[in-house]
Parts: structure tokens; sequence; C-alpha cells
């Protein structure tokens, strides 16, 4: 009864591992997770009381499919701010989470056959979505040398007369390394030989970046690439929002209006009141972000030092965002307590079983031989993880 395409869809990791850390919690196991990239801090409350005020005045119907005018003024011009762009509304649509107007922007512009350029390690839906509309992942594999990020040489070498789209995520998830100004010159030099290629821009982590208030941007390197560059983003994490569901895209009219439509025949329209909302506080969320960094900043720092302390593991600064990038090179090929450590997943899986603490194993990123560990956690929790995983690490032989 159930569709080939979805037989074959594999559940997403990062959301499947968080779901089974509150079960193991709910039956009374003591479980640190360090999966799910979200904020442990509330909504920020002047969103809250404006979404309470918006529901009590009845602003609880449906909206526009492209989201009311008030949110999309807004987001044009935060983008505009912040990467010199000259957008307006009609360059901006909203819906139901930055996840679906990934989703969204894929359906609107890829045929079957078509290619999407994905550096690895990437995030987990990434490739899925791609062949949920019928496309063809191409996997290009950072590492060390490259801080895991896409390099010119590395795009160019991976274009074919197929490649239709380039998915560009800065700071990235899992990584939380950011692209520099130079790097993305060198990409936008490339990309300019190639002008069938679609650059989706996942800025979700734009603002959450610890050496400036926004990461740098393929738009300032080269603002040419506008006419085909479309920017995802939205309220998840830098306003942590992750439950209101509420992302948007920003791009060319074309584009923007053929995802509208395909909103229309699928979730309709994003809540209307959480649209209001965030379209009133957007302007004067600035302060609460940067407090909402230097706490990342202070847990990044914490983390990093607990890690360099323990052995066979290792991570190197992250530029933003909620993760470490944990090598855990040095164990594969190593036994647990008789067990062998062939891969991440083996790993990942004797930690939880021996310690309750819950990672995401490099695999579901593209790049084995890693973890994923979030700092979207308390100060005490990461402590306690740290101990467990040197306690851990101290019985692999």
């Amino acid at each position: 009864m159930i569709s080939n395409l979805i037989k074959d869809l594999k559940p997403s990791a990062t959301l499947s591992l968080a779901t089974k850390a509150k079960q193991l919690a709910a039956s009374g196991k003591d479980v640190i997770s360090l999966t799910v990239g979200e904020p442990d801090w509330e909504t920020y409350e002047p969103i809250k009381k404006a979404a309470i005020k918006y529901i009590q005045e009845g602003k609880t119907k449906y909206v526009p499919s492209s989201g009311v005018p008030e949110l999309r003024r807004a987001v044009a011009k935060k983008n505009n701010l912040q990467i010199q762009t000259q957008y307006t509304e009609e360059n901006v649509t909203v819906s139901s989470g930055g996840k679906f107007l990934i989703y969204s922007l894929m359906q609107s512009t890829l045929n079957p056959g078509d290619e999407v350029i994905i550096p690895a390690p990437y995030w987990v839906s990434y490739p899925s979505q791609v062949r949920l509309v019928g496309a063809t992942p191409v996997i290009v594999n950072g590492d060390k040398e490259t801080q895991y990020k896409l390099c010119a040489k590395a795009l160019e070498k991976a274009i074919t007369p197929k490649t239709k789209m380039l998915i560009l995520n800065s700071p990235s998830n899992p990584t939380g390394r950011v692209y520099t100004k130079n790097e993305l010159d060198e990409i936008a030099q490339v990309l300019k030989r190639y002008p069938q290629i679609i650059i989706m821009s996942d800025d979700i982590y734009n603002e959450l970046v610890f050496s400036s208030k926004v990461a740098p941007h393929i738009l300032q390197a080269s603002p040419e690439l506008s006419e085909r560059t479309v920017i995802v983003s939205g309220a998840s994490k830098a306003f942590s929002m992750t439950g209101w569901r509420l992302g948007w895209a920003v791009g060319p009219v074309e584009i923007i209006k053929a995802m509208t439509k395909f909103h229309s025949q699928t979730t309709s329209c994003a809540a209307s009141f959480t649209q209001y909302a965030v379209a009133e506080c957007m302007p004067d969320l600035g302060s609460y972000i940067e407090n909402s960094v230097e706490i990342l900043k202070k847990r990044m720092k914490m983390a990093l030092e607990g890690i360099s302390s323990i052995p066979l593991i290792s991570a190197e600064p992250s530029d933003g965002a909620f993760y470490v990038w944990l090598d855990i090179t040095q164990c594969l090929g190593k036994s647990f307590k008789g067990k062998a450590i062939k891969s991440s997943d083996d790993f990942s899986q004797y930690l939880l079983e021996e310690t309750n603490v819950v990672v995401v194993p490099g695999s579901a990123f593209g790049l084995d031989g890693y973890l994923r560990a979030s700092i979207a956690v308390s100060d005490e929790k990461i402590t306690e993880a740290l101990a467990r995983f040197r306690s851990f690490l101290e019985q692999i032989s």
C-alpha cells in the first residue's frame, strides 16, 4: 500500500535520534541528548506577547499563500540591510518552516534527471529532498584541509550539463563552518560561467555567527547572481521558534511566484498570527540574538576545552550555529568491550548504550568517522556529557 518512493525514503536521522532520546528519558533513563538543532532558550518574549495579541485580535484566519505583506516587507528589508540587496515584498514567499521552503524550491525548479551539487558533510535532508523530486544529488566531499567546505576547484569538477542547482549552507549544519568572503568570491567566479545553475543559499543560521553580526554571503561576493539565487531562511533558529514552523524564501520573482503556487496547493499558508508577530518584532530583536550568540560562544569554548583533554577524539572551532563536529577517526578499527567500532554508527550506538548520551553519527551527514554534537543545551549538560565521553573513551582499546 505504500509508494516505492516512500519505501526508499529514510527518516531524518536527527529527528529520529531526538525522538529516541525522549523515549528513553520518559522510561526513566538519565539521557543527555546532543542531537537536534534546537535552541534550549525560550522564544523571545516580544514575539510571544505579539502572537497572543494577534490571536486575541482575531488574526487567526487564512492569509495569502505568499505570506502577509507585513512579513514579506520585513524579510525583504532585513535581507537588504544584511547583505546589501534590493529586494521588495514581491521577492519573498512565506510558508511552514525553512525545511518546507527548501522542498518547495526544489519542486518548483527541478525536473527528473537534473543534478544538484551538495557539499558534504551536509544537512541530512538535502539529498532526500532532491530524490523526492526525482533529481539526482551529486555529493562533493569536504575535508580538514578545506574546513569541510566546498572549494571552487571541487565545484567546477562536479559540474556537468545536467547540473541545475548548487546548495550553500553557511554557517554549516553540521560543522558550524562559515564561508569567507574570499571563498565565496572564488565560488562566484565559477558560477558565473554556468548560467543554468540556480544557487540555493540556506541562511537559517546566518545570524548565529561568532565573529560578526551576519555571515558573509554569495550575493555580497557577486550581486549579479541575485538573478538565480534563492535565499531560504526562517524563524526557527535565530528566534528560537522551531515549533512555530515559519520560514521564507527570497529570490527572483519568477521562482518566488512558482513556489507560492506550490504552497497554494499544499500548505495553503503558514499560521497567520505567527506571521504578524514576527513581522512586528523582527526589526527589534538584535539584542536578543546577540545575547543568544554570546551564550553559544561560551558553550562552544567550554565544549572545545573539554574535548581537547579527552583521548582519541578532537574538534576544531566552529564559526557559528549550534554544533561541534567531532573527529573520531582514531577510534575506528578499535573496540569497546569486545565490540568492533567500524563506523560512526557503531560509536554512537555503543556510546548511547553505555552512557545514555545521544549524538548523531557522521554517516547521516554524508561523512563517516565523525559525530555531530549540539551545544544547544545547558552548561551542566555539556559538562556531564563530556565526563561521560571521557569515561566511554577510556574503555576503548
